[in-house]
């Protein structure tokens, strides 16, 4: 199947990505309300979100370029340090912006 990405392809293509996010979500949201949230099912659920970053960050530190690995490396360094997400991340992308725009 192929859908045309000009013009009104472009909407279709739109509105069944956010329709299958909806969809993810809310069935997410449905299967968990018929599972009784223990201790092990908190526990389950704070470490799958430490493996998803993990799972982002991970080839973007072995295969990304400088400006990836710097931006990695500042955004840790920030929040060890200020302890802030929003002004580590706004650092890292600012330190992968400065190494992009100086290297070229």
């Amino acid at each position: 199947m192929s859908i045309e990405t000009a013009g009104i392809g472009a909407i279709v293509v739109i509105l069944i990505m956010s329709f299958v996010t909806l969809a993810t979500r809310l069935g997410g949201v449905f299967v968990m309300s018929f599972v009784p949230i223990s201790y092990r099912v908190k526990q389950f659920i704070g470490a799958m979100s430490g493996s998803v970053l993990v799972a982002l960050v991970a080839p973007m530190a072995l295969e990304g370029d400088q400006g990836a690995r710097l931006a990695l490396l500042t955004t840790l360094v920030v929040m060890l340090v200020v302890k802030k997400p929003l002004v580590a991340i706004s650092a890292g992308i600012l330190a992968a912006a400065l190494v992009r725009y100086l290297i070229g």
